[in-house]
């Protein structure tokens, strides 16, 4: 997929089809091992923990990690030939076709995952015979599938005319939604939630689902529920470049919060237009394509159980269409406004996880370390807030930042994957709180040269010290109103 549906290389395959560019991409994509031993996935699906990342000497991508794992504690590393089933099964209207044997030698290593259930596995339909596949590709338009260099299935389109459900639209929107499928999946077994617990799902993906009459209709959060199992629930999808993931959780903690759902899921799916998408600057320096895997990921967020972190909901940071684009407004009115509303300084704030990329990824290619630079920027506003000496700027990002590992997928870098590591660090009691910064560049769509921007707070769990100053638990409330109904019955019978 990096070579035929990463838009860097469709651009270069329309504007200069004998490129030497590539001529060369095949020799520089990665083998599925050397993925999996690459120490940035590794810390995306849990194995490594930021902070030993950050003591591996960089660059990353000439050396692996001694024993990696296909699998981690949040999810795992699927390979290509495994993930076209679940792209399949993800198909409800019939337009990716799978040859025969390519389906005949893969589907029980698929069908083993422990994560696919039967009922999913089930799914899988017989496959065809090459010389259709090449028919649809040579004569209806159809977006090839290749594994290996050979071609073993291809998406259809999905209407004669309507280019939103021309091939390569279907494609680009299938990928996105198996890979959200997945991540639903690890986040209801990781939860150790049922299935039919979900009630609500938000999908923050970067992709669009309609047809000519509504080209973004939607909805691709009910769509992955569906697959995924989750009979319960209902769902909708949010739109914002880079921000949504964040936009999406403090939706989430507001419904929940409110009453309207008491568990909600928020996913997104990967994006096959970002594959290779810093490839030619890789190449020139001699690198492989870093940029080869589809990203994906989910949180549960549920009612107050009295232990898990909190996303407080009175500390909100976000980018207002008065705030302007300068760096100084947009850092202070994610960081600085949110922190003075509740009485805080920067420094308060044990670990922050604005755009999380790699810089494997994005030093190569001219854009330096994405993270470090936020860091940079969140110390300096420190700095002149009087909240930290100047003298400590070179400090801040490593007491308080972490280092970059996800891929650079758009939305899926942004603020969230540190959410479940801050979780976990919050429970331990390596740190007290973490904010969750995501920045969107809105220009792109060309509907406005506004900058985006929103942030939360996630910190120890409050409940119990709510209810001491409250001077009654929940479980004391609920017990006097046994208590009352129980005698207003007895009262009744007596009567």
């Amino acid at each position: 997929m990096v070579l035929y549906n990463g838009t860097t290389q469709t651009t270069e395959r329309i504007v200069n089809p004998d490129s030497e560019y590539l001529k060369e991409v095949p020799e520089h994509l990665r083998t599925y091992e050397d993925c999996v031993a690459y120490w940035p996935n590794q810390t995306y699906i849990g194995n490594v923990h930021p902070d030993e990342l950050a003591q591996v000497e960089a660059p990353w991508y000439d050396k692996k990690m001694e024993n990696a794992s296909r699998y981690g504690k949040y999810g795992e590393i699927m390979p290509e030939e495994e993930f076209l089933f679940l792209v399949q099964i993800s198909d409800q209207f019939e337009v990716v076709k799978l040859e025969k044997n390519f389906v005949e030698k893969y589907k029980g290593q698929f069908a083993a995952n422990p994560i696919i259930t039967e009922d999913i596995s089930s799914q899988i339909e017989d496959g065809v015979e090459l010389s259709e596949i090449e028919g649809y590709v040579n004569d209806e338009h159809a977006e090839a599938l290749y594994f290996n260099h050979e071609l073993v299935g291809c998406v259809k389109r999905a209407h004669d005319i309507d280019q939103n459900l021309s091939a390569h639209v279907m494609h680009e929107n299938l990928m996105s939604k198996a890979t959200s499928v997945l991540a639903l999946l690890y986040a209801v077994r990781n939860a150790g939630i049922e299935k039919a617990d979900v009630e609500y799902v938000i999908d923050c993906a970067e992709e669009a689902c309609g047809d000519m009459n509504q080209r973004g209709g939607g909805n691709f959060a009910k769509a992955a529920a569906e697959v995924a199992g989750l009979v319960s629930a209902s769902g909708s999808d949010a739109r914002g470049f880079c921000a949504a993931p964040t936009h999406a959780l403090i939706e989430a903690a507001a419904l929940v919060k409110s009453g309207a759902y008491k568990c909600v899921a928020v996913t997104a799916g990967g994006c096959t237009a970002k594959l290779g998408m810093n490839g030619k600057d890789h190449i020139k320096k001699g690198l492989p394509i870093l940029e080869d895997c589809l990203g994906g990921f989910c949180v549960i967020l549920a009612e107050n159980d009295g232990v898990n972190p909190e996303i407080d909901l009175s500390m909100l940071g976000r980018h207002s269409v008065g705030t302007g684009s300068a760096p100084q407004n947009v850092i202070g009115s994610l960081v600085a406004d949110p922190l003075d509303r509740a009485g805080m300084k920067i420094t308060d704030i044990d670990k922050f996880s604005p755009e999380m990329q790699n810089p494997d990824i994005t030093k190569p290619a001219g854009a330096g370390d994405v993270p470090l630079a936020n860091y940079k920027m969140i110390a300096a506003l420190a700095v002149k807030r009087g909240e930290l000496d100047r003298k400590e700027i070179g400090e801040f990002p490593a007491k308080h930042g972490l280092t970059g590992w996800a891929p650079t997928q758009g939305h899926i870098p942004s603020g969230v994957p540190y959410v479940g590591f801050a979780r976990e660090d919050i429970l331990e009691g390596k740190i007290k709180n973490a904010m969750i910064i995501g920045k969107g560049s809105l220009f792109l769509g060309r509907m406005t040269n506004l900058f985006d921007g929103v942030s939360f707070v996630i910190h120890g769990n409050t409940k119990a010290q709510e209810e001491a100053a409250a001077g009654v638990s929940e479980d004391e409330v609920k017990g006097l109103i046994a208590k009352a109904m129980k005698e207003f019955a007895a009262t009744l019978i007596a009567e």
